[in-house]
């Protein structure tokens, strides 16, 4: 703000002109197109917005150019640390250009997603990044007629609104189940929570790997729509064994669960993996920092965020990505709690 007959005006770009000694045109490109402005000239208008505490007015650029600089990111959760990790490669790729983020948080919910969507195009973003495929179809429309580029991010499917990073969580889940298997273990169950649809797709995963190895047994399924934490495994943990005492494994739906699992394991003095196997999902630092281990799929989250903004910066410059839906996969990351072998004694028996 400066101060005007003792007025207090918001600073705008003609201040800045006038205070760098340079016109509101080339003042203008200084700031949004730097690369064709001299370095003292851009060094004379930074010092003036520092100066004067300049913004740059969002809604005046968006009627002269149509769109803002704002790339929008709509994540369900912003205190889950798998969404943390996306963040983090979203804030990266930003850094260092003329591009600024703007959240929005679901909190999980269809009907907050379709609202954020109406708010985003309201503000005529210069690309959207989304979690996720299961949109409504209206927001699905909304989306296409956007008119900038969107990503769709952490799950992959057949039809791209526009582009699309992530993974197959059905994959995953099959992927986990087999190796459980592998390692010996028969009466497999699952513990999930916050069952969105990719929770959803990796129980379908695991479902379909022991109803091939003929061990499926719907008892061993136990799941809540509440949130997951490491609290929750524990107490559904121990609901499952009180319902499968005879249960040697467990694939949990993220590793908040897997680690509630383990902490209800000692708590009961059965060992892991010994008597027990625990199969965790995202590779959250803590799994490999646990004792023992937990075994988990990694996902590539922090590439998902940052790759998706490179994406949507490349397409609105008119430079489409090839290919436009990208597969990152995931690595299954064998640990203590399932390395069954590695705990046998000499004479055989499981230590």
């Amino acid at each position: 703000m400066v101060k005007k007959n003792n007025v207090f005006k918001a600073v705008t770009l003609k201040d800045v002109a006038a205070a760098a000694n340079v016109s509101v045109i080339t003042a203008s490109r200084a700031l949004r197109t730097p690369d064709i402005v001299s370095g003292k000239v851009r060094a004379r208008v930074q010092e003036a917005v520092d100066a004067l505490g300049y913004a740059p007015n969002q809604a005046a650029r968006a009627l002269a150019s149509a769109t803002t600089s704002i790339i929008g990111v709509i994540i369900p959760s912003i205190t889950n640390l798998v969404f943390s990790d996306v963040l983090r490669g979203v804030y990266d790729a930003i850094e260092g250009t003329p591009y600024q983020v703007q959240l929005g948080n679901t909190r999980y919910a269809g009907r907050k997603e379709d609202e954020l969507v109406r708010v985003f195009a309201a503000q005529r973003p210069a690309g959207l990044i989304v979690s996720g495929i299961d949109q409504s179809e209206a927001t699905r429309q909304m989306l296409r007629s956007l008119g900038c580029p969107v990503v769709q991010i952490m799950d992959i499917g057949p039809e791209p609104i526009d582009m699309m990073i992530g993974f197959d969580h059905r994959e995953g889940g099959r992927a986990a189940a087999r190796h459980l298997i592998e390692n010996g273990y028969r009466r497999i169950g699952f513990i999930g929570a916050r069952m969105d649809p990719r929770a959803q797709r990796r129980l379908e995963g695991y479902r379909q790997v022991l109803q091939d190895a003929g061990l499926y047994d719907d008892a061993l399924v136990f799941t809540t729509p509440h949130p997951s934490s490491v609290t929750r495994g524990g107490q559904m943990f121990a609901d499952f064994l009180g319902v499968a005492p005879d249960a040697d494994a467990v694939f949990c739906n993220n590793d908040d669960m897997a680690l509630g699992a383990l902490f209800e394991c000692q708590r009961r003095h059965i060992r892991v993996p010994g008597q027990f196997g625990i199969m965790g999902y995202n590779d959250i630092e803590y799994a490999a920092a646990s004792t023992p281990s937990i075994s988990s799929i990694r996902t590539f989250r922090y590439d998902m965020g940052h790759r998706a903004v490179e994406m949507v910066i490349a397409a609105a410059k008119g430079e489409r990505p090839d290919p436009a839906v990208i597969d990152l996969g995931f690595e299954l990351k064998a640990r203590q709690s399932t390395d069954r072998k590695a705990f046998a004694s000499p004479e055989g028996e499981t230590a």
